[in-house]
């Protein structure tokens, strides 16, 4: 039996390298739009999920940030460091402790959202103004799907 071959398929057309090197596009301009208020992607998240609930623990912000727990305590341990935050025994239980933005935190956050939306704004000006917001939707369409991989 004679079997037909298929074309190769470009690897630039796989929706994985696809998607990994449009990321990576993507935090290359965030990182340089943050990198003059002295921080990166990663500590603009934690400090934007300060800014809409804190104070947190380290744990809380880990889970809404999607960071692992060794992550968050340097991540955290830095942003100190830098003055933007402040760590607080909790009340309700003195083994952790409550993270909290400091003013300059709260400064620099707002600073960084600005900045940041810049960088996604200038990814996205290839793209028509329908096109960003289509492309928006996709792309939170296909995270929020509760669709699991079957058995192949």
């Amino acid at each position: 039996m004679v079997s037909q071959s298929r074309p190769a398929r470009d690897p630039g057309d796989m929706l994985g390298y696809l998607v990994k090197h449009v990321q990576r596009r993507l935090s290359a301009q965030a990182d340089a739009a943050l990198e003059p208020l002295g921080i990166d992607r990663a500590e603009f998240g934690v400090l934007w999920v300060l800014a809409r609930s804190e104070p947190l623990s380290q744990q809380g912000i880990a889970a809404n940030a999607g960071v692992d727990a060794t992550t968050m305590v340097a991540l955290i341990d830095a942003l100190e460091a830098k003055g933007m935050l402040t760590r607080r025994p909790d009340p309700g239980d003195r083994r952790r402790n409550l993270i909290e933005l400091t003013a300059a935190g709260q400064a620099t956050c707002r600073e960084a959202e600005v900045a940041h939306t810049a960088a996604e704004e200038q990814f996205l000006a290839p793209l028509s103004s329908t096109q960003a917001t289509q492309f928006r939707r996709m792309l939170r369409a296909l995270l929020e799907s509760d669709a699991a991989p079957g058995p192949g």
